[in-house]
C-alpha cells in the first residue's frame, strides 16, 4: 500500500511530533499569523486532521506590527506524565518559552518565560526524570555556531546547568532545528544544516551522556535531496517518531517547486510536512532512505481511509474553522460572525493589505497547485479607496486582489497586482449591484480572477503568474494565503463587508 506526501500540504513547516498510546500529534510553525502553532492529530502518521492550535490568545501570542515570516519560529511538542508541553520561539520579541495542556485540544497555559537565548528549542524529558532544553546560539551576540543546552525545571523555566555547546553540527551552514532522544541507552542529537533551503539536510550524532562529547553519524547527512532533480527539495528539519508496532518514522519539512517546465525553480505553497520510513543498522545509527518520493511505501503502518476534502465554509457556527488565519493579532472590532449570522462579517480600518499591521482579514492556506476557491460578498463602499474582496496574498508587498471598491468616485470590480514596489490595476468594470462572486481559479502556473453576479455569467477580469508570489521571489518563510479582507485604504469603511460563503475545491 502507498502513502502520499506532502502528508500535511501547504504552508506547514518545521514538524516536531510526539505520540501518546496509539494516538500521534504533530505541531508546525506558523509565523506572523495568528492563532498560532496549529495542532494535528492522526492514527496513523499520514491522515492528519488538525484539532486546534497552541497558541489562541494574545497574551501567548503578541504579534503587533510583526515583520512578515517573523513571529513563532520552530516549535517542540513533547509529552510527559500526562501532560502536553510545547517549546517555542516568538521571535518578533525575541524570546523563547513554553506551554503546556491536559489535552492537546487545550486550553493551553500562559506561557511560563525563559531566560535562553537562539531559536528552535526543544524538550527531552529523560527516564531519570532530568529534563533538558536544547537549541541554537545566540542570533544576536555573536555566540559561536551550534548547538545548545541546558537542564531545565519545565515548571518555572529555571535553568539547572549552565548552557553549554555540545556539538558543532557536521560542517554545514547553520545548525538548527536540534532534537534529543534517548534510544536504548544512548542519546541521538538530530539537526537540520544547510539553511531552510535548496541545501536543506537532516544531520546526526550519539553520545553517552546528554551533554556528550557526541561523534557524528558515519554517513552524515541522514536525509538531504540538494543537487536532486526530485520534485521534493529542501528537505530537512525532522523529527523522530516510533509507530506503534516499533517501526520508526520521521516527519520533516521539505517543499515542492512549482512543476511548470523551464520557469526554473520557484515555490510558492510554502514548506510542507513529509513522513519517510527509518531503519536501524547493525552499529545502532538510524538509516533514512536518500530520496523521498511523492508516492511512499506504508510498510507497517495501519492506513486508515482519507476524509474527503471540505470544500465550504458558510460561516454558520459560533467560531471560525481551524483552518482559518488572521494577519498577525487581528484588531478588536475588525470581525464578527454573530452581527450578521450566517456571514462572515469584516469591519476594514485605514490598514491595509500592503501595511505591516493587522488588516481585517481572515484566510487560510493554498494547498494545492491545482484548485478553485470563490466567495459571495455583499458590500455597498460609498467613499474613495474603500474595498473588500478576495486575496491570494504572500506578504504585504507580494498579493493579487479581485475587489469590488470606490475608484474614481465610481463602484467598480477590479484586479491588482502588487509585486515589491510595483503595482498595477490590471483590469477594471464598473458594477452596480451590491452582491458579487468572486472566484480565483490556481494552476501551477497562474491565478485567474473571475467575478459574477449571482445567477449571472462568469467573467475573467485579470490573472498574475505564481511564481511572482514564490519564495525565490518575494522572500520570507511562509505560503500563500486565500483570503478575505476589506480595507478603507487609509480610513476606516463606512459600512461593513459580508461574506455568506468560501468554498475551496480541488
Amino acid at each position: 500500500m502507498k502513502y502520499k506526501n506532502p502528508v500535511i500540504s501547504g504552508f506547514h513547516p518545521d514538524p516536531s511530533i510526539c505520540s501518546v498510546g496509539e494516538d500521534f500529534y504533530l505541531v508546525t510553525s506558523s509565523f506572523e499569523y495568528f492563532p498560532g502553532v496549529p495542532i494535528f492529530h492522526s492514527k496513523d502518521l499520514v491522515n492528519w486532521k488538525q484539532i486546534g492550535h497552541c497558541l489562541t490568545r494574545e497574551s501567548q501570542l503578541g504579534l503587533h506590527r510583526a515583520k512578515s515570516s517573523m513571529g513563532i519560529f520552530a516549535p517542540t511538542i513533547r509529552y510527559n506524565n500526562g501532560r502536553f508541553y510545547m517549546v517555542t520561539t516568538n521571535l518578533t520579541i525575541g524570546k523563547n518559552f513554553i506551554v503546556y495542556a491536559d489535552h492537546p485540544e487545550g486550553p493551553w497555559s500562559e506561557p511560563i518565560w525563559l531566560d535562553w537565548p537562539g531559536i528552535d528549542p526543544s524538550l527531552l524529558f529523560d527516564d531519570d526524570g532530568k529534563v533538558y532544553l536544547t537549541g541554537t546560539q545566540n542570533i544576536f551576540n555573536g555566540e559561536p555556531m551550534g548547538i545548545y543546552q541546558a537542564e531545565i525545571n519545565v515548571e518555572t523555566g529555571e535553568l539547572r546547568t549552565e548552557r553549554m555547546l555540545i556539538w558543532k553540527g557536521s560542517g554545514g551552514a547553520f545548525p538548527e532545528g536540534p532534537h534529543l532522544y534517548k534510544i536504548n541507552g544512548l542519546y541521538y542529537l538530530m539537526i537540520a544544516e544547510g539553511g531552510t533551503e535548496y541545501g536543506h539536510m537532516v544531520t546526526m550524532a550519539r553520545s553517552k551522556h546528554a551533554f556528550g562529547p557526541f561523534e557524528c553519524h558515519p554517513n552524515n547527512p541522514i536525509l538531504t535531496h540538494r543537487s536532486s532533480a526530485s520534485p521534493i527539495q529542501a528537505t530537512g528539519h525532522a523529527d523522530l517518531i516510533q509507530y506503534i508496532d516499533g517501526s520508526w518514522w520521521t516527519v520533516f519539512l521539505g517543499f515542492r517547486p512549482a512543476p511548470v517546465p523551464f520557469s526554473g525553480k520557484h515555490h510558492h505553497l510554502g514548506r510542507e510536512t513529509f513522513l519517510a520510513p527509518v531503519d536501524w543498522n547493525e552499529e545502532g545509527w538510524p538509516v533514512l532512505s536518500t530520496q523521498v518520493e511523492l508516492e511512499m511505501d506504508s510498510g507497517t503502518l495501519k492506513i486508515e481511509e482519507s476524509e474527503n476534502w471540505r470544500s465550504i465554509d458558510n460561516f454558520n457556527s459560533e467560531t471560525l474553522d481551524f483552518s482559518w488565519n488572521f494577519l498577525r493579532n487581528p484588531a478588536e472590532g475588525s470581525w464578527s460572525l454573530a452581527d450578521r449570522p450566517g456571514w462572515l462579517t469584516l469591519y476594514g480600518s485605514a490598514i491595509s493589505l500592503s501595511d505591516v499591521d493587522s488588516p481585517a482579514f481572515v484566510g487560510r492556506r493554498q494547498q494545492h497547485f491545482d484548485c478553485n476557491v470563490s466567495t459571495l460578498l455583499e458590500f455597498s463602499p460609498t467613499h474613495e479607496g474603500e474595498e473588500a474582496g478576495l486575496t491570494v496574498f504572500m506578504n504585504e508587498r507580494f498579493h493579487y486582489e479581485i475587489a469590488l471598491g470606490i475608484r474614481e468616485g465610481v463602484k467598480k470590480v477590479y484586479v491588482r497586482r502588487r509585486i515589491g514596489a510595483l503595482w498595477k490595476v490590471e483590469s477594471e468594470h464598473e458594477y452596480g449591484q451590491e452582491g458579487i462572486i468572486f472566484s480565483v481559479h490556481a494552476d501551477a502556473k497562474n491565478y485567474t480572477f473571475t467575478f459574477q453576479q449571482p445567477g449571472g455569467e462568469s467573467t475573467v477580469l485579470g490573472s498574475g503568474e505564481c511564481f511572482l508570489l514564490s519564495t525565490e521571489v518575494a522572500g520570507g518563510f511562509t505560503g500563500v494565503y486565500f483570503g478575505l479582507y476589506a480595507t478603507g485604504n487609509g480610513r476606516n469603511t463606512s459600512t461593513p463587508a459580508y461574506f455568506d460563503w468560501f468554498e475551496y475545491t480541488i
